[in-house]
């Protein structure tokens, strides 16, 4: 039986039974929750959509019948407050699952879905709020962030709703009590109905450098999903599929919704507050969770544990991105489960535009090829292509038209937006070289290249070395002014369970790199730390360790 993506979607194939072309059939108000969400709901109404756990032992298993009925009594609550088509909600909501009912929801009356994190403090929300004039929030009750929410309202002029799910608290609205008394949801009409070259979706991106910006995307970005769900991550219509991400991030739409949901699997969401590796793996066993996604970082907690303690055999396949993955990790992992980590890259911008396909043979270490969705390249400062094994920044090339998935732009800064689409090129910012065999292999920020004695050295390639070495969880490469060099190459390194910082260490570890890559790449500096600094999303910030050491070297 035909799956329901193939409805919306023309591929065509190579001789080898590859897709190499994607074209989308695009209906001018197509809308995920209609056209997806309501259509598996009226053909599977049975059909599971989410299963849901949390710490506290709770768990649901919803079907796509009860997220059609949950969100017509979301979108009816909404409609009922003044929430109308384009009006901007942004969601703190954790892993819980109202998350997925609102969301369908705002889609179903064309408002602009703005998911964020709980861990914003009240600087950021009032930034937020203020920058893309978010009329209503919707709200998680744990911990302080309807306090912070309150805090922030007192700084902006466009916040007038809050909502409140799973708790009542002075100043703010019921969500469970609202729903219960809404009117029968009668979907828009006219120049209320959502059209799908609007603005359905918005994520800010915490860059590692300046303000977040706001990243828009249409209704379309839904189906450039499907390369996602369908040939990355390999669901099973029949499987339960896990993306580990709050909701807050964009890989949340990646792995745990749209893509997933057009290619029929059920979405698996752990609602935890700490990561902790083992209570994971035991979800993963007891759920039997058969797909499986995770950032390296995930990966790297992974196989510090005993692996063998837990039935880990529903898996039948697991995919990385987010940042770059090490060798190392690829290898460990394996030998551990006998699975291969198909590793993916995209940004918040686009979807996903390189990736290790279900029909590739994986390169550790390697981000794969390019997706049928984007015509990738890599050039030069002059735009120009390099020739592989030449370092390039990774862009996308326009000029046959913009690619379904890639943003419409950055709301309301045409400045950034023209920057980052120029000559026509969406340039990612990111570098990377490519293989004889079309394989693309991560470098770093274009800001993070270091240049020492006349060597480029990508990050990268170093912390992969050095990852290797059993005493380091995590490290971060970066480079030191020096007066003689240019720059040195420096370490940042947190420590595994049972290693102490040490000269000892240090040296052994530079020796380690000295002997398994060029001796030019190895740390001079070596510093440990009982944590990297990161961005609100878990990335690690370069840009403050350089700036630390920057002042460090003044102030000699």
């Amino acid at each position: 039986m035909s799956r329901l993506y193939k409805e919306f979607i023309t591929e065509t194939f190579d001789d080898n039974g590859q897709v190499v072309q994607v074209e989308f059939k695009k209906d001018p108000y197509y809308n995920f929750a209609y056209d997806v969400v309501d259509r598996l709901a009226r053909d599977k109404p049975d059909k599971l959509a989410i299963v849901w756990c949390n710490d506290a032992g709770d768990e649901k298993y919803i079907t796509f019948r009860d997220v059609k009925e949950n969100s017509d009594k979301a979108a009816s609550y909404f409609m009922s407050l003044g929430i109308k088509k384009g009006d901007a909600v942004m969601l703190i909501l954790k892993r819980h699952y109202e998350w997925w009912y609102c969301m369908m929801a705002l889609h179903k009356i064309g408002a602009i879905a703005i998911p964020a994190t709980n861990q914003l403090m009240v600087k950021d929300i009032v930034y937020r709020v203020n920058a893309a004039s978010v009329k209503a929030i919707i709200c998680t009750p744990d911990g302080q962030v309807s306090d912070l929410v309150d805090e922030a309202q007192r700084e902006t002029e466009t916040l007038s709703v809050k909502i409140l799910v799973r708790g009542k608290k002075d100043g703010w609205l019921s969500y469970e009590e609202g729903i219960a008394n809404a009117p029968a949801f009668v979907p828009p009409t006219g120049e209320d109905r959502p059209k799908a070259e609007e603005i359905m979706l918005m994520y800010f991106s915490s860059g590692t450098t300046g303000m977040p910006k706001m990243v828009a995307h249409n209704h379309y970005y839904s189906l450039a999903h499907i390369p996602t769900a369908v040939y990355w991550h390999n669901v099973d219509p029949d499987g339960l599929h896990l993306t580990v991400s709050e909701t807050g991030w964009g890989k949340a739409v990646w792995g745990k919704l749209y893509g997933q949901w057009l290619a029929e699997t059920a979405v698996f969401v752990y609602d935890f507050d700490r990561f902790n590796p083992d209570e994971l793996l035991k979800r993963i066993e007891k759920y039997k969770v058969t797909t499986f996604c995770a950032p390296p970082t995930i990966y790297r907690f992974l196989i510090k544990e005993d692996l063998s303690k837990y039935d880990l055999s529903s898996i039948k396949y697991c995919t990385t991105a987010g940042e770059a993955l090490n060798p190392e990790v690829f290898n460990r992992f394996k030998e551990l489960t006998g699975l291969r980590l198909m590793e993916g890259f995209g940004q918040t911008e686009t979807t996903l535009c390189l990736m290790t396909s279900i029909w590739m043979e994986p390169k550790p270490g390697s981000m794969g090829k390019p997706s049928p969705l984007y015509d990738m390249d890599l050039v030069d400062e002059n735009g120009k292509s390099v020739e592989p094994g030449q370092v390039g920044e990774i862009v996308i090339r326009l000029d046959k038209g913009k690619p379904t998935g890639l943003m419409l732009g950055y709301y309301r800064d045409e400045e950034k937006t023209n920057q980052a689409m120029r000559d026509g090129l969406y340039h990612t910012g990111d570098t990377a070289y490519k293989d004889e065999d079309g394989y693309f292999w991560y470098v770093g920020r274009t800001d993070d290249i270091i240049k020492s004695s006349g060597y480029r050295i990508g990050p990268f390639e170093v912390e992969s070395v050095i990852m290797e070495h059993p005493s380091v969880l995590e490290c971060a490469v970066t480079g030191v002014p020096d007066p003689i060099r240019g720059q040195i190459v420096k370490a940042t390194i947190v420590l595994a369970r049972g290693y102490e910082p040490s000269e000892e260490l240090k040296k052994e570890i530079q020796e380690y790199v000295k002997t398994h890559t060029a001796p030019y790449k190895y740390p001079r500096i070596i510093e440990f730390v009982p944590e990297l600094p990161k961005t609100i999303s878990g990335k690690i910030r370069r840009t403050e360790i350089r700036a630390k050491d920057q002042a460090k070297c003044e102030n000699e």
